[in-house]
């Protein structure tokens, strides 16, 4: 987006660093997957090439079925765009603030380009703070969204912001989802969780030697690894206060 809002300005970039971005992802060698075939890898169903990477977009902004799926496209480079349902179906709504959002209907365009399509839940709550009937709702109405718009399964999860918990991982697992992404600002590994794969987030200040930087495997730490003391005491903070606020946005 040319003029992001403020709250999602940190995480996007211009179109020349976006590009800058792409091509040290091909400089490096690496074998690009979907986060589906990754899955695939990690759950032994498929074998995994000896140095992936995936790519993934989360909620669902206007640019994506544009000029973001077209620099992918240009490349031959698959990824995997998780969706927010609720901000892209008119009348449903979501806690994302006000941005420029593709619709519904332009998730089939995203297939055309070579995109995966997964789920982003219907609001983009805190999916680690809600009770348990409020959770299932969320990972199964965007499931069902998704796959009503497709025609076909919607397999794969990104968790809002990255929040989960043990209740949540065996929530998606039980709603159908093969594998979901977390954050955990690391790289993902061969032996990572399908239920809370690693990601690294991308923000504006990151230049194209910080993704050469983790495509060498530098620059983070690498998953599994536990949670830290902090982590946990974030969420009981949080778990705490939406019992009096109710459901919050997750960003």
């Amino acid at each position: 987006m040319s003029e992001p809002p403020g709250w999602i300005a940190e995480f996007t970039v211009a179109p020349r660093m976006f590009a800058a971005h792409l091509d040290a992802v091909l400089a490096s060698g690496r074998t690009p997957l979907t986060a589906g075939a990754f899955a695939d890898g990690l759950a032994g169903r498929a074998e995994l090439p000896a140095r992936p990477v995936v790519l993934t977009f989360d909620d669902g902004f206007a640019d994506l079925p544009g000029p973001t799926a077209k620099a992918l496209a240009a490349r031959a480079l698959p990824a995997t765009a998780y969706l927010t349902t609720g901000a892209l179906t008119p009348g449903r709504g979501s806690l994302l603030p006000p941005a420029p959002m593709m619709s519904l209907p332009q998730a089939a365009e995203l297939e055309a380009y070579g995109i995966e399509v997964g789920a982003h839940t219907v609001t983009h709550a805190q999916l680690d703070t809600l009770p348990a009937d409020g959770l299932r709702r969320e990972l199964r109405e965007s499931k069902d969204v998704l796959e009503n718009a497709l025609g076909h399964a919607v397999d794969h999860l990104a968790y809002p912001h990255g929040y989960n918990s043990r209740a949540g991982r065996a929530a998606a697992a039980a709603a159908g989802y093969a594998s979901a992404v977390a954050v955990r600002h690391a790289l993902s590994s061969a032996a990572d969780q399908p239920f809370r794969i690693a990601r690294l987030i991308l923000r504006r200040s990151h230049t194209a030697a910080d993704v050469a930087g983790w495509m060498a495997g530098e620059g983070a730490r690498v998953a599994p690894f536990p949670d830290a003391p902090r982590t946990v005491g974030w969420r009981l903070y949080r778990r705490a206060r939406a019992r009096v606020r109710g459901p919050e946005f997750a960003g």
